[in-house]
């Protein structure tokens, strides 16, 4: 089994224990607003603030500016309902992934009634034209790279001249050791839970500050940081675990990045 094989698998069998996907078509129609499951209602609770933040404060302005349907590239689409959302809304997005599992993954796109472009392809070797696309949004998804220069500069071969790079819903620390942190507790938590550490394909997991700069310097994009309120418990999570004596977590922070040049 290669390696990508491997962690598809795991990455199915750690979906399903979650409790993710559903047989029926309602249940994805009516994502991120609603967990007709109810297994994961908090995280879904937290992923409708995400895009609404980003449809109302993000997306309009900017098809506002266009005067005209917007092409997107949903990347790391899972069931596609991002792609659903947006071509509800008049844009044509295109929903990529890896992973094209009926429950979880592209294969699910057919609950929708909706059509949409659906294409199983990996983020660094994307079969599009250059120049392409208004907006490529990594919906929680861009820490699955391996490497996010090369990731990126694929997407930003795709883009328009005065395309958007859209971050949405990847876990962010000020700091690169405490990402580093987070990636082992959670790999040894999938080995206690399921027996392996899901780490057959080394994805790098978070983002954090400095890599941000490095990345603005490596490839000349320009990031404007959005802070969406996910409420007060939320907020004060890092007070919390101050108190605890515990690494700092995560941000969820919305980046929307533009390139210099082409």
């Amino acid at each position: 089994m290669s390696a990508r094989e491997q962690f598809l698998s795991e990455y199915r069998y750690i979906r399903y224990a979650e409790g993710r996907g559903s047989d029926s078509s309602d249940y994805y129609r009516a994502l991120p607003y609603r967990d007709l499951s109810g297994r994961l209602s908090t995280m879904w609770a937290m992923r409708a603030k995400t895009y609404r933040y980003f449809e109302t404060r993000i997306l309009r302005p900017i098809a506002r500016k266009a005067r005209r349907p917007l092409r997107i590239l949903d990347l790391g689409a899972g069931n596609c309902w991002m792609s659903y959302r947006l071509s509800l809304g008049g844009h044509r997005p295109v929903a990529v992934d890896i992973f094209d599992d009926e429950r979880d993954g592209l294969r699910a796109a057919h609950h929708y009634g909706h059509w949409f472009p659906v294409l199983q392809a990996d983020f660094d070797d994307l079969p599009f034209p250059s120049g392409r696309f208004d907006l490529a949004i990594y919906n929680s998804s861009l820490h699955y790279s391996t490497n996010y220069r090369r990731t990126l500069a694929e997407a930003k071969r795709c883009l328009s001249s005065s395309g958007w790079l859209i971050v949405l819903d990847s876990p962010i620390y000020r700091r690169r050791e405490h990402g580093l942190r987070m990636v082992e507790e959670r790999h040894s938590d999938f080995l206690k839970r399921y027996g392996f550490r899901s780490d057959a394909i080394p994805s790098v997991e978070f983002l954090d500050l400095g890599t941000l700069r490095e990345l603005s310097e490596d490839l000349g994009v320009r990031w404007r940081v959005r802070r969406p309120w996910y409420g007060w418990r939320w907020h004060l999570r890092p007070y919390a675990a101050w108190l605890k004596r515990r690494r700092p977590p995560s941000r969820f922070w919305i980046l929307a990045g533009q390139f210099e040049s082409k």
